[in-house]
């Protein structure tokens, strides 16, 4: 870490830079959850800038749940937090982005006749073969969250011949069954954890979660997946690029 990290001509502000220049060290893995921050004097001193501005980024960091504070002890790195963005990619393939370990324990893996509202997502006959795949995923070996997959059958026959707990769903269906997802339509909502979910995901009851709901089409237009999530809202942060 140099004070070549922080350009004081950029018309990027300072807390903005340093905070940025942390959450890439955390990413980096050169800080781990639980690490203690060097001090506000430290920051200052190491990257030639006041300690106001490093304490807006602190602040800001805090807020956003990368750092906490313990009171009389100083600053230190949350729990991973998970994060998604606009690009349509698999839980395995988010977490290798963010240099995190996947890994999932399976819950359920059979077939099931489609109900009304699980046909009308997948755009199938009610009553179709439906290939249910429901997963607890991890970051790290911690749990993040908790995922039901619905697939059409007729397109992807033999999958459940595969060990979901370590194979990733879309790499399969793309290398397998040639099903490439190209688009989805995603829905968030906040919520508070059931009774099983809290237990799954290692909550102390009431806790917040997001639950979403997501249909994903090929580039022919075919629905191959409507997926129901459950993430922990202390470890996963939703980014969304808007634009007028």
């Amino acid at each position: 870490m140099t004070r070549m990290d922080i350009n004081a001509k950029s018309p990027i502000p300072l807390y903005i830079q340093l905070k940025e220049l942390l959450v890439r060290q955390i990413r980096r893995g050169e800080l781990h959850p639980h690490d203690r921050l060097p001090s506000e004097r430290e920051l200052s001193e190491r990257y030639g800038i006041s300690r106001m501005t490093v304490r807006q980024a602190l602040q800001l960091l805090v807020k956003e749940g990368v750092l906490y504070t313990a009171a009389g002890k100083g600053t230190y790195v949350s729990e991973v937090l998970f994060e998604q963005d606009h690009a349509l990619t698999g839980f395995s393939e988010q977490m290798q982005r963010a240099n995190l370990q996947a890994s999932s324990r399976v819950l359920e893996a059979t077939v099931i006749p489609a109900s009304p509202h699980i046909a009308g997502k997948l755009e199938i006959p009610i009553h179709s073969g439906v290939v249910l795949l429901k997963r607890l995923r991890l970051a790290n070996e911690k749990p993040v969250a908790i995922e039901t997959a619905y697939l059409p059958q007729n397109l992807c026959p033999n999958l459940l011949q595969h060990d979901f707990s370590h194979e990733s769903l879309y790499a399969v269906l793309r290398e397998e069954y040639g099903l490439v997802p190209a688009s989805a339509i995603q829905v968030v909502e906040a919520a508070l954890a059931n009774v099983e979910e809290a237990r799954l995901l290692e909550l102390h009851p009431p806790a917040a979660v997001l639950r979403m709901e997501r249909v994903t089409r090929t580039p022919q237009n075919i629905v191959i997946e409507y997926v129901e999530s459950v993430y922990r809202g202390d470890r996963y942060k939703f980014y969304a690029h808007l634009q007028a």
